[in-house]
Parts: C-alpha cells; sequence; structure tokens
C-alpha cells in the first residue's frame, strides 16, 4: 500500500441527519421508523457492522444489534441507544416496542422482505403489540443524494484512488492477457493504493464482450485491435467512486472508432450541458440525442448515469424514465454508451458534482483510447 496520510474521519453531522429525517417521519404521520438497509443505516448512525436495526421516532435513536457488534456501536454511534438483540427480529423486537405508545411504525419496504415482514407481524399480533406496519421508500435515501462537503471528500478521495489504478493498469492491459487476469490487476493496484474492498465487481469485457453493458471478466484472452471495456472502481470511508474507460488494442476498425467518438462527444455534451433543476429525463436526452441522430440510438440501452456515495447505484437516477430533479451537491455519473452485438461496444463514464448550477468533473482518468 503507498504511503498515504489519512486523517481521520470527523464525527458525521447526525444530529441534523436525524433532524431532517423526523421532519419526514411527521410528513407521513409516523410515530417511528424502522431502518434496516445497511448503507441508510450507517448514514444516520455511523454504524458499520453488517447486522442490525435503527428505530427512529420523535425522542428514540435506537441501535438494535447482535452480540458481535455491541461493543463496536457504542464507539461508532454515540448519540443512539444500543440495544443487543436475540438472532430473530421476531424474538426481541415486541419487546421493545411494546411500551412505546406508537402507532405507527415505518419500514423500508425496498429492503425488508415479505418473510421477514410476515414473521415481525405474527410476532406482534402474538405479544399482542398493536403496533401498525406502513411500507415507505426513500425516506433516506433522498437525504443521501445531497452530499455533504464531508462525504464530497471521501467520494473525491475514492475517485482519485481509482484514476490512479487505472493509468497504472492501462499499461499492463495487452493482447495475450485474459479478462480475469486484467480484472485482477487492477483490484489489486486498487488495493495497494489504499482502497477498501472494492464496491463492485470488476468489469473488463473485451472483443464480442464489450457488447454486454454488465459483462464478468472471463478467461477470454485478450486479441489485438479489441475494444476493451474496463468498469471499476474504489472505495474510501465507506464511500464509492466509479469509472470506466474503452481501450482500443491497436487497429480497432471504422466502426469502433467512429462510435468511441460519438460517445465521447455525446458525453462531453452531457457534462457541458447538465444543470440543477433540469429533470432526470432531460440530462439523459442531452446524450441520448447524439447517440440517435447518429444512427446508434437502440444500441444505447441504459441510462446515462447513477448517484454514486455509500452505494454505487443511488439517487439520483439519470434515465429515459426517471422522476425527479437534479439539485446542487448531487454526485453522479454519466456514462453514455454504444453495444454492438458480435463487434464490441464503448463506454466511457466519469463522475460529476452538480455545483452552482454545473457539473465539476471529479474522474481525472485521460479518455484516449490507445
Amino acid at each position: 500500500m503507498k504511503n498515504r496520510i489519512v486523517e481521520e474521519p470527523k464525527r458525521r453531522p447526525v444530529a441534523e441527519r436525524l433532524r431532517k429525517l423526523r421532519i419526514s417521519i411527521a410528513e407521513r404521520e409516523l410515530d417511528a421508523l424502522l431502518v434496516s438497509q445497511p448503507e441508510n443505516r450507517r448514514y444516520l448512525s455511523g454504524f458499520t457492522g453488517s447486522a442490525g436495526w435503527l428505530l427512529i421516532s420523535e425522542k428514540n435513536a435506537i441501535l438494535a444489534t447482535d452480540f458481535r457488534y455491541v461493543e463496536p456501536a457504542r464507539g461508532e454511534s454515540p448519540a443512539f441507544e444500543i440495544v443487543r438483540t436475540a438472532r430473530e427480529l421476531g424474538d426481541w423486537f415486541p419487546g421493545l416496542v411494546s411500551d412505546s405508545g406508537w402507532h405507527k411504525l415505518g419500514f423500508e419496504a425496498n429492503f425488508v422482505s415479505y418473510d421477514s415482514h410476515h414473521k415481525l407481524g405474527e410476532a406482534m399480533e402474538s405479544k399482542k403489540v398493536d403496533l401498525e406496519l406502513v411500507p415507505t421508500t426513500n425516506l433516506v435515501e433522498q437525504l443521501r443524494a445531497i452530499k455533504e462537503p464531508e462525504e464530497l471528500d471521501f467520494i473525491t478521495e475514492a475517485v482519485k484512488l481509482a484514476d490512479v489504478a487505472f493509468e497504472q493498469a492501462r499499461a499492463a492491459i495487452r493482447p495475450g492477457i485474459t479478462e480475469k487476469e486484467a480484472a485482477w490487476t487492477i483490484e489489486r493496484l486498487l488495493r495497494q493504493e489504499g482502497s477498501e474492498t472494492v464496491p463492485f465487481e470488476i468489469i473488463v469485457a473485451s472483443g464480442p464482450n464489450a457488447a454486454l453493458p454488465h459483462a464478468r471478466p472471463t478467461d477470454r484472452i485478450i486479441g489485438p485491435g479489441e475494444p476493451v471495456i474496463i468498469d471499476m472502481g474504489a472505495r474510501f470511508n465507506g464511500y464509492c467512486s466509479d469509472l470506466s474507460r474503452t481501450l482500443l488494442l491497436g487497429k480497432a476498425g471504422n466502426t469502433l472508432e467512429e462510435i468511441y467518438d460519438i460517445v465521447l462527444s455525446a458525453q462531453t455534451t452531457a457534462i457541458e450541458r447538465v444543470e440543477s433543476g433540469m429533470d432526470a429525463t432531460q440530462a439523459d436526452r442531452l446524450a441520448r440525442s447524439i447517440i440517435e441522430q447518429a444512427g446508434y440510438g437502440d444500441a444505447f440501452g441504459h441510462g446515462l448515469g447513477h448517484g454514486v456515495g455509500l452505494a454505487v447505484h443511488e439517487s439520483p437516477t439519470l434515465g429515459p424514465g426517471s422522476s425527479g430533479s437534479l439539485a446542487d451537491g448531487m454526485v453522479f455519473t454519466v456514462e453514455p454508451g454504444i453495444y454492438l452485438t458480435g463487434q464490441g461496444g464503448v463506454r466511457i463514464e466519469d463522475m460529476v458534482v452538480l455545483e452552482n448550477g454545473r457539473a465539476r468533473v471529479l474522474t481525472g482518468a485521460r479518455k484516449d483510447s490507445s
């Protein structure tokens, strides 16, 4: 690992995040919210353990976790009351809330499974706890979409780690090695530079595999004159980065060189013209219209981008069917692509942050294809 000076992270502004969440809870006429999604849990409490639940009400902030994480939780989440749990949710949850006086409890419908919901309902009924479970979505995610200065610092560091690792890796990616070998080289370099566990499986897709937007590295040997899509990211203090580049190894042919220029033009235009207040669908159109005008609209099958933070895919989503608008403080990718079955593809991806109404590019890795 390179010598890197890393300051201890400051205590995240938990109180302000809880204040904002409590406003949302009250607006939905809930008495409390049960938080189980890992990134939401970490965002609100600072807790990094893999198992736990948060209970947030107007007056309470409870972190319930099992014996493995009780002591770490006390250090990571001083603003929370730490409760040690039994193994199953139904074994301890009814007793915890029985005297709360709550009548409506929100839960994260996108993360709580039907089985967990069913068992919890049965457990509360058997213990005669009169508490209505109310499904909610995006109460915490909408807060996470606007990055605070400290969060942006962590994301920027994760971006730098990926930039440095990519510049080293591109010299090692050449005809004659396999996609898996190239992917392992990238992951090793990321960890050597100081990345925590990589936020997603690294993509190295060569030749016809480059026509698959989410290809997985295989034992295929990279050949001369082929496109190679690389999709990689780093993680710093829990925050992620996401970077894609396409290398054309040797003479790749007129079609691939043409679509490389089209994708680069689409991406550059989108970055220059995206702005705060714009609908997410409008942002997607900035790049999509250029690709469509070039005759490759059907070959751009995914959205323009997605938010990045504690998760590598989070709000906002920029695509043809997206809802909502963009705002200052949002961090997201801009990653148009063209994919031609049997030939290969091109994707170029940078991360940007909206500041003073415009996009500032965070990614520094060069975009030349050779």
